[in-house]
Formats: structure tokens, sequence, C-alpha cells
């Protein structure tokens, strides 16, 4: 066993055949990491075992070779099936043993469903290991148990989610702070947002200042569709903490500050949001290749009626004629995926709605249609507002859904930069 003094490591062991067969995905594991981390008992090792007495067995050894507490989710249902309960009392060589009162609660629980008599598989979810905790559970028939083992610690809960978090906010969340009170460090993170700057070129330059950061201040980059952030994290009592990731985003800050959008907001979307808000404008889109992303990703933000006028999915080059008012022979001669075409969409569609601003996009999302001068992903956008048109463009990377959530990006961080500028 770890000293005292040493910090507090948790293992999570997932039990279900529906997890190794991928019918379910495990998102127990991952909401257990991020609570124990943030309590400080962070998760070092994760298993996902079927319904297999052995299984469960073989992994329950490894965690306790690795971590002080280990929590192990599934298999406590009545069915033949959930063998999580007594592999584990086998395992630990603990006699199970009926308990009265959750016997009387299950019997409670059914005659408010109207079941007057108590299945007899049901009477499995009553019992307990010699010595354990019982962890009430308030969203389900199983409750959760809690047992010690040479010095460590093993929690068994439900499998459902909400009877999971139930148990652990409700009960196991204490108990873990009352058993390694004076242990638990937390680990505690600050994320830095970025849009507009792919993730290898950010890592290079972070690699040229990373000598500056903190001996303990970890990184980690989370690249997605949007952007790419960096995750600054350290294990450190709150003010410390404090101080090292102040430290930390000095170094960073001049490598991160040109694509940190909106002050570090976490979706462009809030930025744009907030100087929408602040210039009192109004807001109309004209999409076409992204089918209405740009606008549901506006309108998913609280508030958005204050600002967003409507928009139009301008799919057909007819409606793009009728509706926004483009000329026939602007797409005649440059086709619909065109600078000119983008500029007059992104007008056509300020001046239908009476808006300020106008959005306009079109472009190849793939997988098909794409040529020799117009590659699939090639993409032209523009914002027409009262200082004029803006226009970009580029080729995106990545499948149909790719291609869309990548434009949609960047008509939104070209949109930031005409209302931050005003021009």
């Amino acid at each position: 066993m770890c000293p005292e003094t040493n910090g507090v490591e948790a293992a999570v062991i997932a039990v279900g055949e529906e997890l190794l067969s991928g019918e379910t995905t495990d998102t127990n594991g991952s909401w257990l990491g991020r609570k124990l981390a943030a309590l400080g008992a962070p998760v070092v090792r994760r298993w996902v075992v079927g319904d297999d007495v052995e299984a469960i067995q073989a992994a329950l050894s490894a965690a306790l070779a690795e971590a002080d507490l280990i929590i192990v989710t599934g298999g406590l249902g009545p069915t033949r099936d959930d063998l999580t309960r007594p592999a584990v009392a086998d395992f630990l060589d603990l006699d199970l043993c009926s308990d009265p009162q959750i016997v009387d609660n299950l019997r409670k629980r059914f005659r408010a469903h109207g079941i007057a008599d108590l299945p007899a598989s049901n009477l499995s979810q009553a019992d307990v290991p010699r010595g354990a905790q019982v962890l009430t559970n308030k969203l389900g028939s199983a409750p959760g148990l809690l047992m010690e083992h040479e010095g460590r610690s093993v929690a068994l809960l439900p499998g459902v989610p909400r009877e999971m978090r139930g148990i652990f906010e409700d009960v196991l969340g204490d108990v873990i702070r009352d058993r390694y009170e004076g242990r638990l460090v937390p680990l505690v993170h600050r994320t830095l947002y970025t849009t507009g700057i792919a993730e290898s070129v950010l890592g290079e330059r972070v690699d040229e200042v990373r000598v500056g950061l903190p001996e303990d201040v970890d990184l980690a980059f989370l690249p997605s569709l949007r952007g790419v952030s960096i995750r600054i994290s350290t294990r450190s009592r709150a003010d410390a903490a404090a101080k090292l990731l102040d430290a930390a985003q000095a170094v960073l800050e001049p490598i991160v500050e040109p694509y940190r959008i909106g002050m570090g907001k976490r979706d462009l979307v809030e930025a744009v949001a907030e100087l929408l808000t602040k210039g009192s404008h109004t807001l109309a889109v004209a999409e076409s290749c992204t089918g209405g992303l740009i606008a549901k990703r506006i309108t998913d933000f609280p508030g958005a009626s204050t600002y967003f006028r409507g928009g139009v999915i301008a799919y057909a080059d007819r409606v793009k004629l009728e509706l926004l008012g483009i000329e026939e022979a602007v797409l005649v001669e440059t086709g619909a995926v065109s600078e000119a075409v983008a500029a007059g969409m992104a007008s056509g569609v300020a001046d239908l709605f009476k808006a300020d601003v106008g959005v306009g996009i079109t472009g190849i999302a793939g997988p098909g249609g794409g040529t020799s001068e117009k590659p699939v992903g090639t993409v032209w956008y523009a914002v027409a507002g009262p200082g004029g048109v803006r226009t970009s463009h580029g080729v995106f990377s990545g499948d149909r859904e790719a291609v869309r959530e990548r434009a949609s990006q960047a008509a939104l961080l070209l949109l930031y930069e005409m209302l931050e500028t005003g021009a």
C-alpha cells in the first residue's frame, strides 16, 4: 500500500457484454473519470469486461495492484447474467448475507409500482458481502456496496447511468472524502480554446516554448472539427494550482492569443453573440453546402432571438436567383461555388431579412461533385455589413460532415473578425 502521504489513485471496471459488443457506450467510465479527478482521486486505469466471473475477478485483481480505490459498475441487477456481486464477494473471500432492510425496501418499491409480490429473482439484490457498507440507491432497486480490502476500497455501483451517478453524488463522493481526507489532491484544469490553426502547427509552436512551463503542469491537445484546445492541468492545492496555471498560460499566451476568439470562449458562437448584442446588430444567413448548420449553431445559443432574423437554405440555384437576387449571368460565368455567389448570397439575405449583417456560404461538401478546379471541400463564404463585403474560401478536408463543420466554423470566424474590427 502507498504511504499515507501519497495521493489517491482510482481504477474503474465496467461490466457488461453490451459494452464489449459496442451496443452500449461506457459513459459511466468517462463520467467517473471526470468526477474522481475533480475530487482528487484520478483514474489511472479502466477495464471493460463481460458478464463473466473470471473476467470480473481478473480485472479486480489487476485493479487492486494499481489503485487505492476501485469502482465497479454494472452487473448488480436481478437476472442470471448479473454476476458482479457474487464474483467480487468470492474474490475478496466475503460471505453474502441477505439484508432484511434491503428486502423490505424492495417490497415497498414493487408495491409502489403496483406489484404485490416481490419477484424471487430480485432477492439477489439484497445480498450484501459481510462487512460491506450499503449505499442507498434512490433511483433504482439495486443498492451500491462499499468494501475494504487490505487498505483498498472497492465500490460496486449499478450500471444504469442515472442510478450510478445518483449514488455517487448522494453518498459515495462524501464517503471517499472522509476515507481519504488529507490525501486527495484535485486535478485542476484550465482550457485555452483556439480556432483557425492546425493542431500540428500549434503543437510545433508550443514545443518551442515548452521548456518555460512549470514542471508540475501537463499539457494536452484536444482537436475537434471546430478548432484545437489546449488543456493545462496540475495536481496541486487550490492556491498553488492557480499560480501554476497562471504561469503556464503566460508562457502559452503569445502563441494562442491570435487564435483565442472572444477571450477564450468555448464556442465561437458565444463570442459572435456578444459582439452582435454589444453592437445592436441583426443577422441573417444564406447557406448552401452547410444546409442550415450555421443557423442551427446560432440558434442553439440562448438569446439568439434578440439578433438573429432568419436564414435561407439556398441549395438550388433557382433559390439563389429568385430569393437572394443573384444574377443569372454571375452563376453561369463563375458557377454556384464562387466568391461572387457567396458575396451575393450574403448581401441578398441581409436585404431579404432587413438585417444589418448577412452571411453567405456555398461549396462542395462531397463525396461527389468535385472537379480539378474545384475539388471536394472547396467552400466560399462571405459576410456583408455596413462596411462592405468580406470574402474568403478554403478547401476543407474530411468527409461530408467534417467539411460542413469546418466550413461553418470558418464562416463564423470571418463574421467574428468583421464584427470585431467594425469593417
